[in-house]
């Protein structure tokens, strides 16, 4: 089994994170590891059911989000997270949490301008938004905190959904989440090693 990973899909409604999402997520199924996807919609209808938008809303959320992206991470089990996620504070603590637990996380920006948003949105809420009938819209009434390092950038206004998800692929390859075809895992640390030896003597094999 190898290490425990977050891909953390953050940026406006619409800007393609769910779409590139998929196209990542079959890149890991196909090193025959099971993934996770914690989709924010999805999540919000059952784990944060009766929270409102308010930013301490928002907050409690995508903590929650974080929290389970942590516990997967401790089990090994890559996840793949697709939610706005607007504020940096958060997202930073998310990445606390999900490193604390000995995973990694991948932040993936999904860069993309109002116009081209507005352009996208087939059910008219950036208009309605704009025209001050949604209040609390993330990126029109509401602040958006780009990340100010994220591990990957990709301009959805400019690129194919094809060419973000292989800047997020080559990334995971990069950071040895993903291992190349005939690539060995690395080896367990040292701490890693004390620690399986502390477990096996427990159950009374050493």
């Amino acid at each position: 089994m190898g290490k425990g990973f977050t891909v953390w899909f953050t940026g406006l409604s619409g800007s393609g994170k769910t779409a590139i999402s998929k196209f990542v997520e079959k890149e890991i199924l196909k090193q025959g590891r099971e993934v996770e996807v914690l989709d924010g919609d999805v999540v919000r209808t059952h784990i944060s059911k009766g929270l409102g938008f308010s930013k301490e809303d928002r907050d409690a959320h995508i903590s929650r989000l974080g929290w389970l992206a942590s516990r997967f991470s401790h089990y090994g089990v890559p996840v793949i997270t697709a939610a706005i996620s607007p504020y940096k504070d958060i997202r930073n603590n998310c990445r606390q949490m999900i490193t604390s637990a000995g995973g990694i996380m991948v932040e993936v920006y999904c860069e993309c301008d109002l116009d081209t948003l507005v352009k996208r949105d087939v059910k008219g809420l950036y208009k309605k938004a704009i025209a001050g009938e949604i209040k609390n819209f993330t990126g029109v009434s509401d602040p958006y905190e780009a990340p100010d390092n994220p591990e990957v950038v990709c301009y959805t206004a400019k690129e194919t959904v094809e060419e973000s998800a292989q800047k997020v692929i080559d990334k995971l390859y990069e950071l040895g989440c993903l291992k190349k075809k005939g690539e060995a895992d690395e080896p367990y640390s040292e701490e890693e090693k004390k620690e399986i030896d502390k477990r096996l003597e427990a159950l009374g094999y050493l």
